[in-house]
């Protein structure tokens, strides 16, 4: 598979780059933390079908320290016991928030309130800004067909 163009060598699309990774600097210095931001990501870039943002976070987060297992069982976390209630509160919230044209009333009242029982303000702010993010990046990306598998960790910055 090739990408349609070279999104990253394209002058506008650097300008637009910089205010989406603008946005997820925010986001990865606001106190949410790490290893759910990238569990996030993962979870979105995968319902999303975006190769390449799943080969990135899944990457990074193992250079992170992610275990394998948990890295495995992030599409089952329904099921799955590593994962902390924490987690899989904000899973939930990633997935509704990622799905939000399969149901009318778009995100829960009881996928916010399971979030917010374990999320301050700024972290809840952070993890709607997370999922917002990761959701344009991959619609970037599918759209672009960008390729997965080559990437580095630390490529970005």
């Amino acid at each position: 598979m090739e990408a349609r163009l070279d999104y990253f060598g394209n002058a506008l699309a650097g300008k637009v780059l910089r205010h989406l990774n603008s946005t997820g600097r925010a986001v990865s210095d606001s106190g949410l933390p790490v290893a759910t931001q990238e569990l996030v990501k993962i979870r979105a870039s995968q319902i999303n079908g975006c190769g390449f943002c799943t080969d990135m976070h899944t990457k990074d987060a193992a250079v992170a320290g992610e275990s394998p297992l948990r890295l495995n069982l992030i599409a089952a976390w329904r099921e799955a016991t590593v994962f902390t209630d924490a987690e899989r509160a904000a899973l939930e919230l990633a997935e509704q928030g990622t799905r939000i044209a399969d149901s009318a009333g778009g995100v829960t009242d009881e996928a916010w309130a399971d979030a917010a029982e374990h999320y301050d303000e700024d972290q809840l702010v952070a993890l709607m800004s997370l999922i917002a993010v990761i959701n344009a990046y991959n619609r970037i990306n599918v759209i672009n067909r960008q390729p997965a598998g080559s990437y580095q960790p630390g490529q970005f910055g």
